[in-house]
This record gives structure tokens, sequence and C-alpha cells, in this order.
């Protein structure tokens, strides 16, 4: 159904909406990394944040002594808000320009891929960067990142046709892996818990500010300049961000007898299973019926794979995803939480604007601006989620966080039809307050109860989770959606409604072309539709809390910071 599915597609550009970067936050550096059955449980908030207890000595050799922090100089603090802001922009920017692009090259049938393509190659190589920066650093692994995307976006400018700018694209997306991972690393690595409030403004104000100002950038270039300079534009900031890292990021060396030996058949490994997963993820449904033989056949492979790489990880000396990811209660929870997040924030994030147009009757702008409510409330709730989690703790504040979202995504299957304008909106501003209290305890604390020469590796896990949790998410909601709406056109009392799904989208931008009972029955279809979304948001919302309360200690086993 092409005015609900193919959204999906752009699930990049919905997690830069829906202000998930105001996660890339600060968080203690540890003394060792502890194994959470063995360690101390370090004080997690109140007076006694950032003094928690050590945690006994971890497993494996990634668990060794804190790098030493130093005050970071404020241009390094500036090339990491400029590399975030690639990241934030990079498909916002895009995603307006889609019809400048389309009429230049061609290729409509399959454009969606350049989100879809940028946001497969971002989630297979997080957890092979996230590694990589334990091992080699976090310098080199973000010069690199920000080399390649920078890349990525002259060529992307330079494309002769829909099939190069794809492949271009994908090549930004290894580069913008580097950059999610590793920013969010270095942020916790720069700042102890304490002095958290004030790197989180200005992440947060970063990721806000972008996700608001690319779409009517993108704008203004795709009619003024052409939608080439939609790429163009990040040579600049990737230039700046360039210099800024390699003349002022000063990381402390390391032995090269203390690196293990990467894990390369592990990361391709990885790199394998999760590319076929979200192919099948993302094709699903749109190329081709869930249960074809595509399907089950990329589905089936993506979990021989995964098998074969199970085998891999446990003969591997350091693997890419150690085990120790899954086998510590506090990682593992919040890689189950946040990917339940993932697929909770596909609701607003995707389908709302859809629900504006199409049953509000609203214009693009409305639509936008509805979607942008979330956007502003989550990362102001995250700025100030500090002064509830240094009270209640880490797991708690999560707990406390999504309890309420999942009563306000229940909420809004409640609302009457038509609902008024504020109503949705309303909804929209509060979810993304409960969202921003839920997911920054989570990444600060799981942060903070691992040393340096694991954080990377954490981190990574954290990230990957989520976006896979984006993807099933897409493809799960959109199969929702459009099994509702066929079904409501089936039981269609009046003729004239559109056959087919992908006809759908055209008779809603077309309402003359129906009766008034038909247009009505039509819509209702799609209300109905939206409400069976949230209703399966709001059941990803009760797995988070049930992981976290299940799953999750009752207090984090924080590291004692090195000052």
């Amino acid at each position: 159904m092409v005015i609900l599915r193919a959204e999906g597609a752009g699930v990049e550009a919905a997690e830069n909406r829906a202000g998930t970067g105001a996660a890339a936050t600060g968080a203690p550096a540890g003394g060792k990394a502890g194994a959470e059955g063995g360690g101390q449980a370090g004080a997690e908030g109140g007076g006694q944040a950032g003094t928690g207890a050590s945690a006994t000595a971890g497993t494996g050799a990634s668990a060794t002594a804190a790098a030493p922090r130093v005050q970071p100089p404020t241009r390094v603090v500036a090339a990491l808000m400029v590399s975030m802001a690639l990241v934030a922009l990079d498909s916002t920017i895009v995603s307006t320009a889609i019809p400048q692009v389309v009429g230049d090259l061609g290729g409509f049938s399959y454009f969606t891929w350049l989100f879809s393509g940028y946001l497969l190659a971002v989630t297979v190589t997080l957890p092979v960067y996230g590694k990589l920066s334990d091992t080699f650093g976090r310098k080199p692994v973000l010069l690199f990142g920000i080399a390649l995307f920078l890349v990525g976006s002259v060529l992307c400018a330079c494309a002769w046709n829909m099939a190069a700018l794809i492949a271009f694209r994908v090549v930004q997306g290894l580069g913008g892996g580097a950059l999610q991972s590793t920013v969010q690393t270095l942020a916790a690595d720069l700042y102890p818990l304490r002095e958290r409030p004030r790197i989180q403004a200005r992440m947060t104000t970063v990721w806000a500010g972008s996700s608001l100002l690319g779409p009517a950038l993108g704008g203004l270039l795709a009619a003024y300049a052409g939608w080439r300079w939609t790429f163009l534009i990040n040579v600049p900031l990737a230039g700046l961000a360039l210099w800024l890292i390699a003349r002022h990021l000063v990381e402390p060396v390391r032995s090269p007898a203390r690196r293990s030996r990467i894990d390369w058949a592990g990361a391709l490994g990885v790199f394998a299973c999760g590319g076929v997963l979200l192919f099948a993820l993302v094709q699903g449904g749109v190329a081709w019926p869930w249960l074809s033989a595509p399907s089950l056949g990329l589905l089936g492979a993506s979990a021989a794979l995964a098998v074969v790489v199970v085998g891999v990880e446990r003969r591997a000396e350091d693997p890419i995803l150690p085990g120790w990811v899954w086998r510590r209660r506090t990682i593992a929870a919040v890689n189950l939480a946040l990917g339940a997040l993932g697929v909770v924030i596909v609701a607003p994030a995707v389908f709302m604007p859809t629900y504006a147009q199409s049953v509000l009757g609203l214009g693009p702008v409305g639509a936008g601006f509805l979607t942008a409510l979330m956007t502003l409330s989550w990362p102001v709730s995250a700025a100030l989620c500090q002064h509830v989690y240094r009270r209640i703790g880490f797991r708690d504040s999560a707990v406390l966080g999504m309890g309420l979202a999942t009563v306000i995504m229940f909420s809004f299957t409640l609302l009457p039809h038509p609902a008024r304008p504020w109503q949705p909106a309303l909804v929209m501003l509060l979810l993304g307050a409960a969202l921003g209290l839920f997911q920054l305890p989570l990444i600060i604390g799981v942060q903070s109860t691992v040393g340096w020469a694991e954080r990377g590796t954490t981190t990574a896990s954290v990230l990957f989770c989520r976006t896979v949790g984006q993807s099933v998410g897409a493809a799960l909601l959109g199969a929702v959606a459009n099994a509702t709406v066929s079904a409501r056109l089936a039981a269609a009392p009046m003729p004239g409604l559109p056959d087919r799904l992908d006809d759908v989208s055209r008779a809603l931008a077309q309402p003359g072309s129906l009766g008034a009972a038909a247009s009505t029955h039509l819509r209702t279809a799609v209300a109905a539709a939206v409400d069976n979304i949230f209703l399966c948001a709001t059941v990803a919302g009760v797995a988070a809390l049930l992981a976290l309360l299940l799953v999750a200690p009752r207090t984090f086993p924080v590291l004692q910071e090195n000052d």
C-alpha cells in the first residue's frame, strides 16, 4: 500500500525526525569493566551520581582500565556537534528534494532505496565500527567515517542515474555508521556523569535544530540551487569536522601489544547477515508478497547466516559481537528495550504524516508541524531527565518514561473520528517527552557500566538493536496497515473505491474522484489502520517495559570514574 508502506523505506529519516539522536550523550568513563554478576552496583543518581563503586574485573581481555579523561577542548566538542549535524541533516535534507531527483534521474519505482540503502549500510556496520573504536581508538575510526561520508556525498552529487545515486548513498551510509557510533561513544569518553547536562544541552540542540532545518534547507537548495547541492552542502561541514578532530582530538596512545586481532570473519558475517535481513524486511510486502519465495528465501538465508555468525564468534579470540553483550543483564536489557523502542517510534514518525493529511485533511506543512512536535519535546525531556534518574535511578526513570509513552500511545486509539488537530498534536507532544525520559537514562546508564575498552562495542550494540527494531517495525506495522485497509475496502458497502492498495494514495490525493460516501469510508479505513498501528506500538512499549522489569537490575553497576 503506497500511502503507508512506501514511507517505511525512509525509516532513517523518521529516526532523525523522532529525535533519537538525543541519545548522543555523555556517560562516565569507567575504572575496570565489570562483570555484572560479580561487581558491586555503583550508585546511579542523586548526590552519588558519578561516584559509583568499582565493579570487579570483567571477563576477557577487553576488561581494561579506562582511559584517563581530560577536559575536552571546545574545538573537539564543536567537531562532535558538526559530525552529529551531518547525520541528522542527511536524510531530512534529501527527502524534500526527491521530486527534483526523480525528475532529473528517473527511477521513481525504486527511489525509496535512497533511504533504505543508506539505512542498511549504517546498521550493518555499527557493530564493526564499535569494535574497531575499542581496538584502535575513537579518533582514527571517526576520521575514516567522516572521510568516507565526504567521499560518498561528492559521489552522490555527481550521480548520473538513480542506480548510481543509490550506490553512492550506500557509500555515505558506510561512513555514517562510524559517525553514529563513534560520536556517541566519544561524548561518553569526554564527559563524566555529573557534567552530562552541559554536553546533553548542546547535542540535543544540534539534533533538534538539524532535524527541523533539514526539510526547509533541502527544499530551498532543490528549488534554487539544484538537488545536487543537498549533498554538496556536506562538503564544508565534513571538511570542518575532519580538521577539528585531526588537529584537536588527542587520545591516549594504546600499546600495540594490547590490541587483539580484528575478527574480520565475524565482521563479514555480521555485515552479510544484517544486510540480507534488512533487505528482506525492506522489500517484503512491497516488491513481493511476504509469503512469496523471495521473502521466505531471504529470511531463511538470514537465519542460516545468523547461525554461522554465532559459530564464528564463539571461536574468535576477540569477536565483533562478544558474548558478554548478552550475558550481562544490564546491556542485554537495554538492547532489548531499545530494540522495542525502534518499533515504537515507527508509528508516530512514519505514519503520522499520512494520518494528518489523509484523515485530518491537513496540508504538507501542517502535517510536518504535527510530526515535528515529537521532535521538539523529545530533546527537551532528554536534557531535563537527569533530575529524574539522579533521584530514582536509570532503570526506574526508563520504566517511568515508557510507562507514560505506552499510555499515551494507547490514548491515540481512543481519539474520536474525525479528531480535532489539537488532539493528535497533544499526543505527539507528550509522546516525545515520555520517550526522551525513556531512552536517555538507558544509554547513559549502560555506557557507565563499562570501561573505555568496551564502551564502543556496547554503544554500537545498543544502536544496532534500535535500528534493527526500526526496520522490523517498518515492515511489521506496514503489513498491519495494509491488511487493515484491504479488509475495509473488501467490506465497503458502496462502489467506486480503489480495487488495489496502490491506488489508495491517488484516490486520497484526488478526493474529487470519489463520491462523498466513498471518500469518507476510505478516510475511515486509513484512520482504522493508523489506530491499529498505534495499538501495535503500545504492545511494543509493553515489551520494552517487561525487558526492563524482568531482565535489568534495579540498580545499574556504575563504574568508578577517573577524573
